[in-house]
């Protein structure tokens, strides 16, 4: 698949058809609020859809109640096991080096700071954890899980803003597109899977091919599930680059609301570390992980820890080593991965769980593993630029 300039653009323009529709009949028939308030209680796979549920809502969770028929769960596997391998490596990639490329994409991070109370960073942060760790179960698309609905309450809050920054006049759509566009919503799934595929290469991080290539599929089926037209997404790891790779050349740069979101993000991380002695290792890591241009762009500030960082990929790659040769090493690291990342979500949710309402409004004020060994090792390939 080729990706141009002009294919691009023509994505900018498109958002999600299902989830707008209903969307839209929500706010027309003044059902949003009853909505949210019956949804508050449907959180798993398999429960029975309560009583006065709107029609247009009942007929699109019936049509979003399933994964893609295309979905090989052999693939899913693999990747739910990459993912236990490496899910405080992964966590880390995710808050570091993720979050800080969606601020350094100027029109994102305008959306964010739009939509999201700066008051309350956390709660965007805890609720990608709280995706991410439901989607990792091994039983998440079975009775019981959490993943579905999350999957359908998150496309529905997508369509949620495009519908509020549409009308409310707050959003240039001649010069930005479509708020939340086919694009935009490929380009985040490059953040989520291959950008943190690179952030874990960077630190580095033991990862099979066949390791990276699943967990790259997990989330071509997420971005399924979200609403992405999978007629555009690249189906493997070499087309995904050349999309990432292209998006961000063609949008990145200089915002004050990606400066204002990355210091949320800096001080929400220090608040999580113990102490305050280690606080610039919040600095340090996101700017070792994106780079200088980057993080200069978002006002990261330099900090003494910034060469000690750099070492980094030395003592993970003694611990990856152990892991790799030791079967009670490899238990005993995963086991401890398992504890840091939920003591990582408990901080960031206070210990609740989070339901990804339907705003009614808009805030107006800014308030690789068993199953492969650790040969092939997967090394990304330097960027398609042109």
């Amino acid at each position: 698949m080729t990706y141009t300039e002009q294919s691009l653009d023509a994505l900018r323009l498109v958002g999600d058809e299902l989830a707008d529709a209903t969307v839209a009949t929500l706010f027309e028939r003044g059902e949003v609020g009853k909505f949210n308030t019956l949804m508050r209680y449907v959180s798993t796979v398999g429960q029975e859809l309560p009583d006065g549920l709107p029609d247009v809502a009942r007929e699109y969770l019936h049509e979003t109640s399933s994964p893609p028929a295309w979905v090989d769960w052999g693939e899913m596997e693999k990747a739910r096991l990459f993912f236990i391998d490496n899910n405080v490596h992964i966590s880390t990639a995710l808050s570091f080096a993720s979050m800080p490329a969606c601020y350094v994409v100027p029109h994102v991070a305008k959306l964010l700071s739009a939509t999201h109370s700066l008051k309350y960073p956390s709660k965007r942060m805890a609720e990608t954890g709280q995706f991410t760790v439901y989607l990792m179960q091994p039983d998440a698309f079975e009775a019981g899980s959490r993943f579905i609905p999350a999957a359908q309450k998150v496309r529905l809050l997508h369509a949620s803003i495009r519908h509020h920054l549409a009308r409310e006049d707050r959003w240039d759509t001649a010069a930005l597109g479509t708020p939340i566009c086919q694009e935009d919503m490929i380009g985040g799934q490059m953040m989520f899977s291959i950008q943190v595929l690179d952030a874990l290469h960077r630190l580095g991080i033991h990862m099979s091919v066949e390791g990276a290539e699943s967990y790259y599929y997990a989330w071509r089926v997420v971005g399924a599930m979200l609403g992405v037209d999978q007629e555009h997404v690249p189906h493997d790891l070499e087309a995904a680059r050349a999309f990432s790779d292209l998006y961000m050349v063609r949008h990145m740069g200089p915002s004050e609301e990606g400066a204002e979101l990355t210091r949320q993000l800096i001080d929400l991380y220090e608040e999580v570390v113990p102490g305050t002695f280690f606080d610039p290792v919040v600095s340090a890591l996101i700017r070792y992980l994106i780079g200088d241009t980057c993080a200069d762009w978002l006002r990261v500030p330099r900090t003494s820890w910034d060469t000690v960082v750099k070492l980094a990929p030395a003592l993970l790659n003694v611990l990856e080593t152990i892991e790799d040769r030791s079967p009670v090493g490899a238990w005993a690291l995963d086991r401890l991965g398992h504890l840091t990342t939920l003591f990582e979500l408990s901080s960031l949710t206070r210990g609740r769980v989070m339901h990804y309402a339907i705003p009614e409004h808009l805030k107006k004020d800014f308030d690789v593993p068993s199953y492969a060994a650790h040969t092939h090792r997967w090394t990304p390939p330097p960027p398609h630029l042109s």
